[in-house]
């Protein structure tokens, strides 16, 4: 099974680099300069600096080049996938698309697979998600994934495909729970980072991750999800690991914030979206998301943090 890697960010990267030792492997930029430089230094200096490219990737601008692989991996930022989808559809059509990114479209409150059958709806879709960092995969630190696919034939097959010496995939048909668990906890990880920002501590971080996990399994919930995914890696796992590391870009905002300080506006941060997208959804549905849309409200600039834990320990009091 021929692969191709869609996306040449630090985690399209680090993936190719993985799966390079599986066999050969299409890493493809929409830049060509950066395609070009890359083959020349044998290194993403732009986003994975100090990490060699392994000589069986073959990096690539030409996205027919790239599409002609057996199987695809997207790895572009959820707000960008649509356009990304949308821009090379006739190349894209009828293939097998492993989005790798997390989060709900503001504007259409759609997560990654849910888009790839709107936009390209002969393409076979699955989904890569679960507590991962580039750097850990590009380094070979063991990391385990969730590999959602509705199909579960083809599911079966992607797993054996995909797996790696240091990267480990579980298989699950529920795409639903998969996708929200993914795009959630980036929310969680934006208020556990402004309340470790604000020198609010550990207890107060451990109370929003876990009452964030209650949101996290209510939306889901009524969403279709099935009951058990968000115990998982894509849910549980991935939440422990954005909401306690600064190597995640959606806690790093989060402490910015707690601090009062400014953060990267070319730095992709997921969660901010998602809040506002899931917030919109759960208020049409009459669904209870103080933590959410505290968070939502603070990522614009509606809330302080000290406004944002007022307004969460002012709640009434209730059964847990």
């Amino acid at each position: 099974m021929s692969v191709s890697v869609l996306g040449s960010g630090a985690f399209g990267t680090s993936l190719a680099i993985s799966l390079a030792g599986n066999g050969p492997v299409t890493l493809w930029s929409r830049d060509a300069e950066q395609a070009r430089q890359m083959r020349q230094a044998r290194e993403n200096a732009q986003r994975l600096p100090g990490v060699t490219l392994p000589t069986g990737i073959t990096v690539t601008s030409d996205i027919d080049q790239a599409a002609n692989a057996d199987v695809l991996l997207v790895s572009v930022p959820m707000q960008k996938l649509r356009g990304a989808l949308t821009e090379h559809a006739e190349a894209l059509a009828g293939k097998t698309l492993v989005a790798c990114c997390k989060g709900i479209e503001l504007s259409s409150g759609l997560g990654p697979i849910s888009m790839i059958r709107q936009v390209i709806p002969d393409a076979h879709p699955a989904l890569l998600t679960g507590p991962s960092f580039a750097d850990d995969i590009a380094r070979g630190l063991p990391t385990a994934l969730t590999l959602a696919c509705a199909d579960d034939a083809l599911g079966t097959k992607l797993q054996n495909e995909l797996t790696t010496a240091n990267l480990r995939l579980y298989r699950t048909t529920d795409v639903i729970g998969a996708e929200l668990g993914g795009a959630l906890k980036n929310v969680m990880a934006i208020g556990c980072g402004a309340a470790i920002g604000a020198g609010l501590g550990d207890s107060a971080r451990a109370a929003l991750m876990t009452r964030g996990f209650a949101e996290m399994q209510r939306f889901a919930l009524m969403r279709g999800a099935q009951p058990d995914t968000l115990m998982g890696l894509s849910g549980l796992g991935d939440l422990v690991l954005t909401c306690s590391s600064e190597l995640s870009r959606n806690y790093r905002f989060g402490l910015s914030l707690g601090q009062k300080k400014t953060f990267d506006s070319e730095t992709t941060v997921e969660g901010v979206a998602t809040a506002r997208a899931m917030t919109d959804i759960a208020a049409a549905e009459g669904l209870d998301m103080p933590i959410s849309t505290t968070v939502a409200d603070l990522s614009h600039g509606a809330y302080s943090v000290t406004q944002a834990i007022q307004t969460l320990l002012n709640r009434p009091l209730k059964e847990e």
